[in-house]
């Protein structure tokens, strides 16, 4: 018994001493000098930051957002008064204008059409760069009569000579023109008439006072005059004349002449009146357009409303699209580039650049003149995804953003979408197939203005001098001059 106790001891006394030596091997894991806690708080040696290098396709493109406007944008406004009706009772021009068929927004207008109606006038539609300024009639001549004779005749009412002269073969085909469209030509006013009447009787009184004039000179000259001793008179050598005979014929041949004038005068005023006398277009009865067909964008007015000023917008029914860059991509583009045209959806569709700057500069001031250019909705997408207007950039500021106008020749998917924004991107270059390249952060320009990139190796950070070349999406394409640089290789671009 005694023999078994001490035994217990002895593995007592073993398990207490692996059980000291565990305790302090795991309490020397644990415990550190001050040196090494310092070490392992310390950040890692610093390094640069590199990044390899690739051989690719480089493609330099300016991206913008631009907004699908029609084209060729104007406001459209009455250049004077419309007519009045056969049966009116007010003489002439200038009753009040009221809207009495208003223009209908979308609608396409082709030469000849019936734009709309003002106090139940018409206004027509005619192709021609002279804008109407005044009233077209007998008597009046000059390139917009010239240009009313070649619109009729396009639209099929012939006028006769193409002469700038308005005479009664274009009064004619003014005449056919109005009746084809279900309305009466402007014929004289009742104060016109008034006036041809009060002309005509003038010169019927005139011819009256001549022949009565001349019947009785001619009455005069066959009756004798009686002889009377009181009607002779002794001059100084004691001759007799008859002086009484002689005064009368003076007289009346002073009162004849004047007849003869008046009558002459009569029928110069009849006859240059009856020059202007007849039937006319009315100054607000047509509207000139450079280019013919045009659709009606906008409409300001309604019927009952008056038809002086603005009274909407007209485009052109070709598709545009305009956009505006910062003025360091605007250098880099000129017309003619190809673009690339992408709407929200993804559809894509091909345009080309036809005016840069001023020249596309879309108009923020409503037009003064039914030919001047009106406003649109072209430029940079606000917050809000709207376009907004913007102005022709100052000229000579490098930095002012450049308006860009795009052709459609095909709209494809932007048809039906007049409003809509899209993303517009221009290719400006490419590298010639696959090419070294490196993030622009690389590049670095030493003293002698020499590019350079740090090439890490094994060996250490080293000065590869290259020359760049095209850039794009933040690479830069390069070409090893006084070194070795190959794809994979590691530049450093930061620390």
């Amino acid at each position: 018994m005694k023999h078994l106790s001490g035994r217990r001891q002895l593995g007592a006394l073993v398990g207490a001493v692996v059980l000291v030596g565990a305790g302090g091997w795991i309490a020397g894991t644990q415990v550190h000098s001050p040196a090494d806690a310092a070490a392992a708080h310390n950040a890692p040696k610093a390094g640069p930051v590199t990044v390899g290098v690739q051989r690719q396709s480089l493609i330099a493109t300016v991206v913008a957002n631009g907004s699908i406007e029609f084209a060729s944008p104007q406001p459209l406004s009455l250049a004077g008064s419309v007519g009045t009706g056969s049966s009116g009772a007010t003489a002439g021009e200038g009753a009040e204008q009221r809207v009495t068929k208003a223009p209908v927004a979308g609608a396409k207008i082709k030469e000849g059409d019936v734009l709309m109606a003002v106090n139940g006038r018409p206004v027509l539609a005619l192709s021609g760069r002279v804008p109407m300024y005044r009233a077209l009639g007998p008597g009046t001549s000059g390139d917009d009569v010239k240009q009313l004779q070649q619109a009729l005749r396009r639209i099929g009412f012939e006028p006769g000579a193409i002469s700038g002269n308005y005479g009664q073969g274009t009064a004619a085909a003014v005449t056919q023109w109005y009746t084809s469209k279900g309305y009466q030509a402007q014929q004289p006013s009742p104060d016109e008439q008034q006036q041809l009447g009060q002309l005509q009787q003038s010169v019927s009184s005139a011819q009256e006072t001549l022949l009565t004039m001349t019947g009785s000179k001619s009455t005069g000259g066959t009756q004798a005059a009686p002889k009377k001793d009181t009607d002779t008179e002794t001059d100084g050598d004691g001759n007799g004349n008859g002086n009484g005979n002689s005064n009368d014929g003076a007289i009346r041949k002073i009162q004849l002449e004047s007849a003869q004038k008046s009558l002459a005068l009569a029928n110069a005023a009849l006859s240059t009146y009856q020059t202007t006398y007849g039937t006319k277009v009315p100054a607000g009865e047509a509207v000139f357009f450079p280019k013919l067909p045009v659709r009606l964008d906008k409409v300001t007015v309604k019927t009952g409303d008056s038809a002086s000023g603005q009274i909407g917008t007209v485009t052109g029914s070709e598709l545009v699209v305009q956009a505006v860059v910062p003025g360091s991509d605007g250098e880099l583009l000129k017309k003619g580039m190809a673009v690339e045209l992408t709407t929200a959806g993804g559809e894509k569709a091909r345009g080309t650049v036809s005016a840069l700057g001023a020249d596309a500069a879309p108009s923020t001031a409503e037009g003064d003149g039914e030919q001047s250019t009106g406003e649109t909705s072209g430029g940079t997408e606000s917050e809000s995804g709207d376009a907004t207007t913007t102005e022709a950039p100052a000229a000579g500021d490098p930095s002012a953003p450049v308006p860009l106008r795009i052709s459609v020749p095909d709209p494809g998917p932007l048809a039906g979408q007049a409003g809509a924004s899209l993303k517009v991107t221009i290719k400006i270059g490419a590298s010639d197939g696959k090419v070294l390249t490196v993030p622009l952060a690389a590049i670095r320009t030493s003293a002698d203005g020499k590019a350079r990139v740090q090439v890490q190796r094994d060996s250490g950070v080293s000065d590869v001098q290259v020359t760049v070349g095209l850039s794009a999406a933040g690479l830069v394409e390069v070409k090893p001059v006084g070194g070795a640089l190959k794809q994979g290789d590691n530049v450093v671009v930061g620390r």
